[in-house]
């Protein structure tokens, strides 16, 4: 089979990682975040032009098969491009930065828990199998650009459909940067991106610290969809540190407790005493990502009361997500400080379906970069939101301009 890193007129992704990796990195430093899934898959989608320069391409990536032998490395130049966590970073205390524009309050956890355990109860409900499972998602990231003292931000959107075959015999192919483009966030951006010459591309930092390159941003249409084949044999998903099969996830356990137990054992063997994020926020994550795959309707609903149970996570009975969609938010304990400032990490869910929403950064104490380019506490400057999410019987369609 064709692997991701070997496709034709890519660069071999294993050097390119080797090169972007620079010598004094930490594995402690390591987050988990939409973010770091998405700048890794631009690494893998494109090429580069100059030392450290990584072209913007921002597809969907969480669970995505990893390559043997890759694993490590794959995390840490994800860690390194754009988001460093640091070991005792908390969500500050006080002000306006604290509390989301995304949610229309902060009732008591207690309430929240209840509505989480009501999306729970729903989950047990979902159809149970077919051929493919199918999901499809829209994301937008926020990148500040320019030079100091005419600072503007960017939106870059994108869509992406991703259909795992289950049955012997199927493949699973990922459709990326589907109706990719690029523009400035606001009219105000707008403005300074037009006073600086209208430029049809940017450069934005890659990371804090010498040696993290460049991103480079182009304005405008991103290009042609990217398609690839996620599967590696009978591996269709990445559940932590492990490649697992269908027959994997449909054995995973159906009781929270067991369940809880099994992520623990997965937190353990994936160096978890090593990952700054910690066990509750890398848990949460893995919960998540069992929600949107293939698993038993039985095995959904108990990640959702995994992550109601997680010491340190708030939940909320009431928030709406970046498409005004109205559910119930889980926010991960503390924040991720990033270059743009210090950001909370959250998911939205749909009580009502048992269907996760969106996965979304919320900035909460914007950088001195981000706050000259008009970001505010309250701003979301990452989200991936799922617009579809079911069964099919027939593998998606591969847009004709797509390249491979």
């Amino acid at each position: 089979m064709k692997k991701i890193q070997e496709r034709a007129g890519r660069p071999d992704v294993m050097k390119l990682l080797a090169d972007a990796r620079p010598e004094a990195l930490d594995p402690a430093l390591l987050a988990d975040a939409p973010r770091q899934r998405t700048d890794l898959a631009r690494i893998l989608a494109g090429g580069t032009e100059g030392q450290g320069r990584l072209r913007v391409v921002r597809p969907f990536w969480a669970g995505m098969v990893r390559p043997l032998g890759a694993a490590v490395a794959l995390t840490a130049v994800a860690a390194t491009v754009v988001v460093v966590s640091s070991a005792d970073s908390q969500t500050p205390s006080g002000g306006a930065g604290t509390r989301s524009q995304a949610s229309s309050g902060d009732p008591a956890v207690p309430g929240g828990r209840l509505e989480l355990l009501a999306a729970a109860k729903k989950a047990e409900t979902s159809p149970a199998e077919g051929t493919y499972w199918q999901t499809a998602t829209r994301s937008d990231s926020v990148d500040v650009v320019g030079k100091e003292g005419a600072l503007f931000a960017v939106n870059t959107t994108s869509k992406a459909e991703w259909s795992v075959g289950v049955r012997p015999g199927t493949q699973s192919l990922m459709v990326t940067g589907i109706d990719g483009a690029t523009a400035p966030r606001t009219a105000a951006d707008k403005a300074r991106w037009q006073a600086a010459g209208s430029p049809a591309s940017l450069q934005a930092p890659g990371g804090e610290g010498a040696g993290k390159g460049t991103l480079e941003i182009v304005i405008g249409s991103q290009g042609r969809p990217l398609v690839m084949e996620t599967n590696s044999d009978e591996k269709i998903y990445s559940l932590g540190p492990r490649n697992v099969s269908y027959d994997d996830l449909r054995e995973l356990p159906s009781k929270s407790d067991e369940l809880s137990a099994y992520l623990k054992a997965l937190y353990a063997e994936d160096s978890g005493a090593e990952t700054a994020s910690g066990q509750t926020a890398w848990m949460l994550r893995r919960a998540a990502d069992l929600v949107t795959m293939p698993v038993k309707p039985a095995v959904r609903a108990a990640a959702y009361r995994v992550m109601a149970d997680l010491p340190g996570v708030r939940v909320l009975a009431r928030a709406t997500d970046p498409l005004g969609r109205e559910g119930v938010a889980v926010v991960a304990p503390g924040t991720v400080r990033t270059l743009l400032g210090s950001v909370e990490q959250r998911l939205v869910v749909d009580p009502s379906t048992g269907e996760m929403l969106c996965e979304q950064d919320i900035l909460v104490e914007p950088s001195a970069r981000a706050e000259e380019a008009g970001l505010k506490a309250g701003t979301t400057v990452n989200y991936q939101a799922t617009t579809g999410m079911s069964w099919g019987e027939q593998q998606i369609t591969v847009p004709a301009n797509a390249q491979r």
